[in-house]
């Protein structure tokens, strides 16, 4: 039983969290040592040695916190982690006196941080990129933490092969037709019964387009990618974020 890794779930009882049990409870190497979820108290988190955290943006920061302040690692899939509350955990994780480690992810399939990948080496060579990102329409946040740090990583691409803003003359746009810009990459948001999690990226210049696309059509897609970084996470001590970083990409 020692070599075994002990798991707690925060958010268990969500569609994500409770498909982590399952994974969880099916791997030989893991063991599931605890089940939380709203108004629980996490207290020692039940001896885990790793927390995967699946709740909401509102609550995933102080969960997060009481993990690092208990010294176990966490790996986090709860999106709205912008750089103002990144650059407050990485501190946290400093002031803590723990070697902890703990990783974000926005998207655990490993086929999206591959789609994310590809897109960010195809956007020095366009001269237009924009992103359209659909899901289920329980999803509280728009747009989604992959479609963010798809734009992300596409404008530094952009930026580092001296390319300017998309072109775009819309001029006149009171209902937000054009999406949101997200370090100036439009971002398109679709909510729709029947989807789970799918993204585009649309790469154009002149004569040619290019589309990368990315879908989920269950939830057990992601648990290869959860896993993983569970596995991993005590080996980055401090934070990390995106699934490659322990991918070997």
């Amino acid at each position: 039983m020692d070599s075994l890794i002990r798991v707690a779930v925060v958010g268990a009882a969500g569609r994500m969290g409770s498909q982590v049990c399952r994974a969880v409870e099916a791997a030989d190497d893991l063991e599931l040592v605890g089940r939380f979820d709203v108004d629980d108290d996490l207290r020692d988190l039940g001896g885990a040695d790793v927390v995967v955290e699946f709740s909401v943006p509102s609550a995933s920061p102080d969960n997060v916190a009481h993990c690092v302040g208990q010294g176990v690692d966490v790996v986090v899939g709860t999106t709205g982690w912008d750089e103002e509350r990144l650059a407050r955990l990485e501190q946290q994780i400093a002031d803590s006196g723990h070697d902890v480690g703990v990783l974000i992810a926005p998207n655990f399939a490993v086929g999206a941080v591959l789609m994310m990948r590809f897109a960010e080496q195809a956007a020095r060579f366009y001269e237009s990129v924009e992103i359209i990102e659909l899901h289920h329409p329980n999803k509280v946040d728009a747009p989604s933490g992959t479609a963010a740090r798809t734009a992300r990583l596409v404008a530094a691409a952009r930026r580092s092969a001296g390319l300017g803003d998309v072109p775009d003359a819309t001029t006149d746009d009171p209902d937000g037709a054009r999406g949101a810009r997200v370090d100036g990459i439009p971002v398109h948001s679709v909510r729709l019964r029947g989807l789970v999690a799918h993204q585009e990226v649309v790469l154009g210049t002149e004569g040619e387009t290019l589309t990368l696309r990315h879908d989920s059509f269950d939830r057990v897609s992601f648990m290869p990618g959860v896993l993983a970084a569970v596995r991993a996470v005590g080996d980055h001590p401090g934070l990390t974020v995106g699934l490659e970083n322990v991918l070997d990409l």
